[in-house]
């Protein structure tokens, strides 16, 4: 601060006493103030201060109209109090009480009359230089402030930009890992083809033959198990990409049973590729019977198993085996781990192992890193940082075992955690029921026959409608006592989606159950099933699976909603009858 910056600084002098005005004018003349300004009205005071903002008032106490207290209580709700303006109080009442009143209602500082002009001009001089002090920082904090806010501006649209990349990576890996599996199951699901197509065309020529009929049964059975072998194939596919948000509810699932599904998902492209190259990967599975139930997210789980096994092969290119083992660790054996909740619980241990070439030191270290990849431009660099991601949204914690040409072994630890009480239906209602009055729709004529003669079979009286809007017309047509008590419904067909038509039909008539068939993904958002549907079933249903889908809709069981390919104890049950 320079003495000329400090010399421009406004100080404003209020008195009644004009000779008093005079003198402090001089003074500060005669010190090279610039900017003074007076008035003996203390009435002006306000008027003054909004228009020319003072950085110094010297204000006397005992005035006509407007004391000095007065003064500085209007003074103190004009100005907040972080703009200190610094108030030099001048009075000829030298009692204690009336310094003590000043101070308390704002004064800075506090002198009586006569005083030493000497002392005057100093105490002037420290309150503006205070004052001064005060603008700059004041200057400075605003600026660093909107420095701040540009900055933050900056990080977050660079942030918001790297979130759009990285979702777009993430999204380039799933379908590069997608893509690797529909190349593999593609030649299984040709197969598959080959043979239904075959036995189909051997079945024609012996229904042709005297007695050709005793000898179909065999063939229809291996189309009926080679085509439901597709259905399977391309299930696997669906519950892999189904992607996985924050409300996606967690399920109590079997791990030997997901990692079953994530060897036989994968096998097809990887089982493939070795015998390509001339070279023999051996599958071993060392899975611990009688698991406790894993409290988590399988479509997750899934991927990363998909990730770990890729990786495994890739690690591979000579052949040689992959471990996967599974095994519980009980708490006592877990020593108060970094698991933490499973302290309590215990944990499951997934391991990937392989004979691959190992990692280096570094490589091992940074491997887990985003964006770090040994595989040049065939990698993103994000497979591992995904199964990264997932073990820790699961508590769980990941150890990696590796050296170069001795292989790698990922052991994953997911505590064990229970679920809140749910309304989970504990059995399968009975096959017997009722017979119902069901209105079966979809766009397919073929389907339809399809699912008429399964649940006539049942004793069920049931009619078609070919689209959404013929259906409602149905309804609407025998609503009442005699109405429909079931709509069996396909999902997309023209007109009027099967969503929708539930949506109309809940609309006059909420009592009707309805069940949504669908080839897509079967559950809306956040994992629960689409609104106003009762029950959602994955084609292609059998006829077993489908009766036990009506009898569990029409008991009223509690667990409604829950999908049928989804149901933990269902799915083994359906499984068992329909094999």
């Amino acid at each position: 601060m320079n003495q000329e910056e400090l010399l421009g600084l406004r100080v404003l002098i209020v008195d009644d006493e004009p000779v008093n005005v005079a003198l402090l004018e001089d003074m500060l003349e005669f010190s090279g103030y610039r900017q003074v300004q007076s008035t003996t009205d203390p009435r002006r005071v306000m008027t003054m201060c909004q228009t020319a903002r003072p950085d110094l008032v010297l204000l006397d106490l005992n005035m006509p109209h407007l004391d000095g207290f007065a003064v500085l209580q209007a003074l103190s709700a004009e100005y907040p109090k972080d703009e200190c303006l610094p108030i030099l109080v001048l009075t000829a009442d030298i009692g204690l009480e009336s310094k003590r009143r000043a101070l308390a209602a704002g004064a800075t500082d506090f002198l009586t009359k006569p005083f030493d002009a000497v002392e005057v001009m100093l105490r002037i001089k420290n309150l503006l230089r205070t004052r001064y002090q005060h603008i700059q920082l004041s200057d400075q904090k605003t600026l660093l402030e909107d420095s701040v806010r540009e900055r933050t501006a900056e990080l977050q649209e660079t942030l918001t930009r790297l979130q759009a990349a990285q979702g777009q990576i993430i999204q380039q890996e799933r379908l590069s890992a997608l893509g690797s599996m529909t190349a593999g199951i593609a030649h299984d699901f040709n197969n598959v083809l080959s043979l239904i197509l075959g036995y189909s065309e051997m079945l024609t020529r012996i229904l042709q033959r005297p007695g050709g009929a005793q000898t179909a049964a065999p063939l229809l059975g291996t189309i009926i198990t080679a085509s439901q072998d597709a259905a399977k194939m391309f299930n696997r596919l669906r519950d892999f990409y189904r992607p996985a948000d924050k409300g996606r509810p967690r399920q109590l699932l079997d791990l030997n049973l997901l990692v079953e599904q994530s060897a036989a998902l994968t096998r097809p492209r990887w089982n493939g590729q070795a015998l390509a190259q001339g070279v023999t990967i051996q599958l071993v599975c060392a899975l611990e019977p009688g698991l406790p139930e894993l409290l988590a997210d399988a479509a997750e789980l899934r991927e990363m198993l998909t990730n770990l096994i890729f990786n495994a092969v890739d690690a591979m290119p000579q052949g040689g085996t992959l471990m996967l083992r599974t095994r519980h660790e009980a708490a006592a054996a877990l020593g108060g781990s970094e698991l933490g909740e499973a302290e309590d619980s215990g944990a499951l241990v997934l391991e990937v192992a392989d004979t691959g070439t190992g990692m280096s030191e570094e490589t091992r270290r940074r491997c887990l890193e985003p964006f770090f990849t040994t595989k040049g431009e065939r990698g993103t660099g994000l497979g591992l940082a995904m199964v990264y991601g997932t073990v820790q949204r699961h508590g769980g914690t990941i150890d990696l075992q590796s050296r170069a040409g001795e292989g790698t072994c990922f052991s994953l630890r997911l505590p064990l955690r229970q679920p809140a009480p749910s309304a989970e239906a504990e059995s399968l209602p009975a096959a017997e029921q009722p017979p119902r009055r069901v209105l079966v729709v979809d766009d397919q004529p073929v389907l339809c026959e399809i699912l008429v003669d399964y649940l006539a079979e049942e004793g069920h009286t049931v009619e078609t409608a070919l689209d959404g809007i013929d259906a409602l017309a149905k309804f609407r047509a025998v609503a009442g006592t005699n109405g429909f008590e079931l709509v069996i419904t396909d999902k997309a067909m023209p007109g009027m989606n099967g969503e929708q038509l539930a949506a109309e039909i809940k609309r006059t008539a909420p009592e009707t159950r309805i069940i949504l068939l669908t080839g897509y993904a079967s559950t809306g958002e956040n994992g629960q099933p689409p609104a106003h549907i009762d029950m959602v079933v994955d084609k292609p249903v059998m006829r077993e699976a489908l009766c036990q889908a009506v009898a569990r809709v029409m008991a009223g069981a509690e667990s409604l909603g829950t999908p049928v390919g989804e149901h933990p104890r269902l799915v083994d049950r359906l499984e068992h009858a329909v094999g």
